[in-house]
Parts: C-alpha cells; sequence; structure tokens
C-alpha cells in the first residue's frame, strides 16, 4: 500500500503519477493482497487460444472476473474448461496494464460438486453421440473361441484375480495383463496407451496379439471413475481394431468408454464370461452332435435298405431276364447269314453293272492330250534353249583359254625354267644374283634343283630392296556361270 501514498511537492501540491507507475503499482498491491485466491463460479465466454492458453470468465449471479490459464497449467487440470461448467479454481489475482482489468491467473481447476461433473459428463456424451461413436453399427462382434485375452487393470486388487480365475475355470487361455493405474490423474492415459499398445502388436513377435481386450476396474464413487470418462480414452475406445470389453464399476455405474465399447460387462467377472466360452459345455455339445449324427446316420441307412429290399421285390429274376436276351440273340444270329450273302449279291450285281461301262479308252484319252501339250512345250522351248546352251559353252571355253595363257608352269614345259632365291622371290636378271648365293631352279618335268652362282666375289650387285610381302601371283579372272 505505500506504493500508492501520495507524495508533496514544495508547493503543497500532490506529485503526479504516471500512468504506468500507477498501473503496475496497482499490480504489486493486487498480487501482494491476494497471492493465493480459491474462487467458486460458473465457466463462461471459453476461449482456447492457438497459442495453448485457455482465456474465459468466471461468474456468479452479481458479478464476474476474467482468468487465464497458461499453457503450461492446462495439462494438469482436472477438467476440461466448458461454457456453463461449475467449478472452484485456485490462482492469484493480477492486472493486465494495458486493459485496466484484473484478472486470476488459474493453476487448478476442479468441478464443483457432482452436479458439474454429471452435466459435463453428459454434454460430452451428446456430443460423441452427434460424432456417430455410439451407433451399433461400428461395434465389432466378440470371437466365440479367443486364443489370447489381453486384460488392461491394475495388477494388484480382486479384479485381476477374479478375471484370471473365471477366465481359467471356463476356457483355458492365455492372459496378458497390461498394468495400469485405475484412478486419478493419469489413469486415462495409461489406459489408453495399454490399448494402442495390444493394438500395435502384430503376432510376430514373442507377445501375441489379444483376440479379445477387457478394461477392468471395481466400484467406485462417479469422483474415482471419471478417469473413464475422458475424452481421449474414449475416441482411443472407439478406434481399437480389437474387439473390447468394458467392465468399470459395477452394475450401477456408468462411465463412457461402456457407450463406445464393443460390449459393456456389468462387472469384471462378467466380463471374462463374456469374452470366454465354457470349455465344459462345448463338449457336451460336440458329445451330442456326435451322437445325433451316428443316429442320423443310423436312420438314413436303414431307410435305404428297407427301399432297396422293395425294389428287388418288384424286379424279376436273373435268369429270366437272361433267357429273354439269350432267345433274341438266337434268333438274330439265325438271320445274319442269309442277310450277309443278300447284301454280297446285291454289291456284286451293283459292281457287273458299272464294270460295264469302264474301258482303256478312259485313261488313253487324256493320256493323249497330255503328251500332245508336252510336245507342242519342247517344240516352242528347244530351239531357245540349244542357243543358250551354245552361248554359254562359248563363255566356257573362252574363260578356260584365258585360264591357260595365265598359268604360270606353261612356259615350262617349252623348255623354260624358273629360279628362285632362297627367300622364295623370283629372279628376274642374273646380273642381280651374287656370287655363291644358293637358287632353286624349276623345269618343266617340276622337278626343282638347288644350286650356287660360281663369280666373282667382289664382285656383288646391289640386291634389289625385299618388298615387305612375297610377291603373289595374279589372280585369274573370276570363272563366269554354265547357267
Amino acid at each position: 500500500m505505500t506504493d500508492l501514498a501520495p507524495t508533496v511537492d514544495e508547493a503543497g501540491n500532490a506529485k503526479p503519477y504516471s500512468v504506468s507507475e500507477l498501473a503496475f503499482a496497482l499490480k504489486r498491491t493486487l498480487e501482494d493482497a491476494y497471492g493465493f485466491v480459491r474462487l467458486r463460479g460458473e465457466l463462461s465466454k471459453v476461449t482456447n487460444h492457438s497459442n495453448g492458453h485457455v482465456y474465459l470468465t468466471i461468474k456468479d449471479e452479481r458479478a464476474a472476473i476474467d482468468g487465464v490459464v497458461w499453457k503450461g497449467q492446462v495439462r494438469g487440470l482436472q477438467v476440461r474448461p466448458e461454457q456453463g461448467l461449475e467449478v472452484i479454481v485456485t490462482g492469484k489475482i493480477t492486472t493486465y496494464p494495458q486493459g485496466s482489468r484484473y484478472q486470476i491467473v488459474i493453476e487448478t481447476m476442479e468441478p464443483a460438486g457432482i452436479g458439474a461433473l454429471l452435466a459435463q459428463l453428459e454434454r460430452l456424451k451428446a456430443k460423441l453421440a452427434a460424432e456417430g461413436l455410439f451407433e451399433p453399427s461400428r461395434k465389432q462382434p466378440l470371437p466365440d473361441m479367443p486364443a489370447v485375452i489381453g486384460v488392461i487393470t491394475s495388477p494388484t486388487g480382486a479384479v485381476i484375480r477374479d478375471i484370471l480365475h473365471r477366465i481359467r475355470d471356463r476356457w483355458p487361455c492365455r492372459v496378458i495383463v497390461w498394468p495400469v493405474v485405475v484412478q486419478g490423474d493419469a489413469a486415462a492415459a495409461q489406459v489408453a496407451a495399454a490399448i494402442r499398445g495390444f493394438a500395435a502388436l502384430d503376432g510376430s513377435g514373442p507377445v501375441p496379439r489379444p483376440d479379445v481386450l477387457i478394461v477392468a476396474r471395481g466400484g467406485g464413487s462417479v469422483e474415482d471413475l471419471w478417469a473413464f470418462n475422458d475424452e481421449a480414452l474414449a475416441r482411443t475406445v472407439a478406434e481399437c481394431p480389437i474387439p473390447l470389453i468394458s467392465a468399470v464399476g459395477h452394475e450401477t455405474d456408468t462411465t463412457l468408454i461402456d457407450f463406445v465399447s464393443d460390449r459393456r460387462a456389468p462387472t469384471p467377472t462378467a466380463a471374462a464370461e463374456m469374452a470366454t466360452p465354457v470349455l465344459a459345455e462345448l463338449k457336451a455339445l460336440v458329445s451330442d452332435l456326435d451322437a445325433r449324427l451316428h443316429r442320423g446316420g443310423g436312420r438314413v441307412v436303414e431307410d435305404r435298405r428297407g427301399r432297396i429290399a422293395n425294389a428287388e421285390r418288384s424286379l424279376k429274376r436273373v435268369p429270366d431276364l437272361l433267357r429273354l436276351a439269350e432267345q433274341r440273340f438266337d434268333i438274330i444270329s439265325g438271320k445274319l447269314g442269309a442277310g450277309l450273302a443278300r447284301n454280297a449279291a446285291v454289291h456284286e450285281h451293283e459292281l457287273i453293272r458299272v464294270a460295264s461301262r469302264l474301258s482303256p479308252l478312259l485313261l488313253q484319252r487324256p493320256q493323249a492330250v497330255q503328251k500332245a501339250r508336252l510336245d507342242s512345250l519342247t517344240a516352242r522351248l528347244e530351239p531357245s534353249m540349244r542357243r543358250r546352251l551354245e552361248r554359254l559353252s562359248e563363255r566356257l571355253q573362252g574363260l578356260s583359254k584365258l585360264h591357260l595363257s595365265f598359268d604360270p608352269d606353261r612356259p615350262l614345259q617349252r623348255g623354260f625354267a624358273r629360279v628362285a632365291r632362297a627367300d622364295g622371290t623370283l629372279v628376274h636378271a642374273g646380273a642381280s644374283l651374287a656370287a655363291g648365293e644358293p637358287v632353286a631352279i624349276t623345269f618343266g618335268d617340276r622337278v626343282t634343283r638347288q644350286a650356287v652362282i660360281d663369280g666373282d666375289p667382289g664382285e656383288r650387285p646391289a640386291a634389289p630392296a625385299k618388298s615387305a610381302k612375297p610377291r603373289q601371283k595374279p589372280e585369274p579372272p573370276p570363272q563366269g556361270e554354265l547357267f
């Protein structure tokens, strides 16, 4: 309060404050005087800002005060701020200097009595029902004979023992327990996480995926069961791909997940009975069906046996049937010989009739026509073929003469000889040979002799440059085709 004490200047006048000085002095005064306030009222003008803060107004019949819940405190609230909800909040009073108003910074919020909780629950139920989450068409059928059952509940207490005992008596199968807290602020988040964890199993790991889930808790007050009225938990239950049984509280207790689950059980023990068949009853049913099957089969056999006996009495004796067939066979076989003879005579007569019209002239006339046609074609083609053969023969003779003129061995028949050096090159002039150089001489009789040239060793004419490749014989011109 000392910050607001007036000061006097030398002239005796009160010293003027600036607007900021007065605003922040009032702010410090309110915060010091009302550092902790517990306030009860009805919420209105609830605004969820995009930055995560919640702005609202708390009012009663005669007054109203603005309030704010900072982003970090929103998650810790026991109830979600909603229009018309009566709550009890705690916080501190402060001012907003830019707007010349005061407000309460809320740290905790709780419903003001059971009526407020139920009203909030009814509004949430109406919201989810409008979205279609309670529709029977969305609910999944429970498996008839589950192999694995998942139970989400507290690991301690009578609930889990009752469920396990009931399942063991009715239908021995594998039970997987996901331990969670079932009361308090953390209960809803843990139960939702357990449901998502079971749904994420694909069966390939050491933990199999359950065929059905049971969410169970014992009885309690509305406040004790309030965690199961959480909107996020209800949506998780509705989205669960595994059939889920809600068994929260006793028969008179109702929570939000009872409406979105696939089946609601009045008690946890009843949930175990819903999830499992009775093995003894199934065995008795199978035995009864087996006995009925045998009795029905026996009656069918007896009925067929009676029908066969009746049919047998109406049938003739087998020997009688055979005698009739034998008699028909004898009659037909007796007629067979005469029938074959008549058939042969008919075909013989037809052959004689047709043969009278046949003569060699029928074949000779087509032959004469074809022979005349062949002679005509031969007479026309013979001159042209003869001329073509003569031209081809003359061409062949010319090519043969040309081949003989290019034969390198032909001059040898007239007394000439071919001289070659040791490397195979031909000697075109004697002056190109050196004294003592070996040569090879080839005659017409194809006899090759080795010889050495005599002469002055000092007189050696320069040898002609050797070609890179040995000289090749000229190829004769290509021989033409005969046809």
